[in-house]
């Protein structure tokens, strides 16, 4: 028979020094609040597969809508969240407007999460 919660921990902590260590080393509520707001942005598999784009090339919407399969309104619509989170940025050429990554972070961070995610069982 499998212990009931309050029987598994009588204590408050059972390793005070490393409990304490955590506590000072763990980043402040807000920036972990953003954090997780990072990654809701991320939890999206339109955003991943633009961001994954434009690790390649940058693009305009009209060559992402085509690549994508999705109307150019979507396409903006996610651009417009990537560019608010700071993921990506624009320049315009005429009146064409190319995206690309901000930063080599975002790249970073995508591969990471690709290599996690196709590696075998540990």
């Amino acid at each position: 028979m499998a212990p009931k919660e309050n029987e598994i921990c009588k204590t408050l902590f059972i390793h005070e020094e490393t409990v304490q260590k955590v506590k000072e080393l763990l980043p402040e509520e807000e920036i972990i609040f953003e954090l997780a707001d990072f990654f809701k942005i991320l939890g999206d598999t339109t955003r991943i597969k633009i961001l994954h784009a434009l690790f390649i090339s940058e693009m305009c919407v009209c060559d992402l809508s085509n690549l994508l399969h999705i109307s150019q309104s979507a396409v903006s619509h996610q651009l417009r969240t990537l560019r608010q989170a700071r993921l990506v940025r624009f320049r315009k050429e005429g009146k064409v407007v190319f995206y690309s990554l901000k930063d080599d972070h975002v790249k970073q961070i995508i591969e990471q999460g690709l290599t996690h995610t196709t590696e075998g069982p540990q």
